[in-house]
């Protein structure tokens, strides 16, 4: 019984071992086709959108251009948003093209104080010509803060794009975008681009699933060893008192 449950704890450490070391190469695939959009040339979000229909997941990372006027009255802050150590917010304002419709923006990291809408880094005013990347709007997962369902929101947790659309005039893309710019010291701080080379940490649970079945099987040994060694010893001493 003991054999059994030793083998099949071992084989489930390896099978998570070697499931890890799948993860690790779709993350390097995943990152190597992030790394491919964010090196293309950015085309207008209107002829991004187009191509892409329904499957706007090919569409992250993407650089785009867009062309319309900012609406700070209607702007939400982001909560819990860090740039090198300080806490703050990330502004987001819609952008409304001449379609009619608007695309969120995240124009970048403002501090804690500013937690008023708008706030005092107003975007320009007038038509303005938007560079920046795609984003994908943001849902909760199964944890994670909560905002109310209704009502209108100066504040939220992400960019979950259909909560913030209900409290907007427009039609909004159902994608959003961070504005490219230059951390100059100006607020918003600009975001930098974003990390897509990083792996992650599944070298290290793969390694740490086998280093897990190894130990298993030769701490089991070893009780093995000690076991057969203390049934020698008793052996033996039962056979020197049958002699005695």
């Amino acid at each position: 019984m003991a054999h059994l449950l030793v083998i099949t704890l071992c084989s489930l450490f390896v099978n998570l071992g070697f499931w890890q070391l799948r993860r690790l190469e779709e993350r390097r695939l995943q990152n190597s086709v992030w790394q491919a959009r964010l090196a293309s040339a950015p085309l207008p979000i209107e002829d991004l959108m187009a191509g892409a229909g329904s499957d706007l997941e090919s569409l992250e990372y993407r650089p785009v251009e867009a062309r319309g006027t900012f609406s700070p009255e209607h702007e939400i802050l982001v909560r819990s948003q860090v740039w090198k150590g300080s806490a703050g917010f990330h502004v987001i304002t819609p952008l409304v093209m001449e379609s009619g419709s608007a695309i969120l923006v995240n124009r970048g990291w403002v501090p804690l104080d500013m937690d008023d809408v708008p706030v005092p880094a107003a975007p320009p005013e007038g038509a303005v010509d938007l560079a920046g990347t795609i984003r994908l709007s943001q849902t909760r997962g199964s944890v994670g803060p909560t905002d109310p369902a209704t009502g209108v929101l100066t504040q939220t947790a992400r960019v979950d794009i259909d909560r913030i659309g209900q409290q907007l005039p427009w039609p909004l893309l159902p994608v959003y975008v961070v504005a490219q710019g230059t951390d100059d010291g100006k607020l918003p701080i600009a975001l930098t681009r974003p990390d897509v080379i990083d792996l992650g940490p599944h070298l290290a649970y793969a390694i740490q699933w086998f280093a897990f079945a190894l130990t298993g099987v030769v701490g089991y040994l070893l009780l093995l060893r000690r076991a057969g060694t203390r049934q020698e010893i008793r052996t033996d001493r039962e056979t020197v008192n049958d002699v005695g």
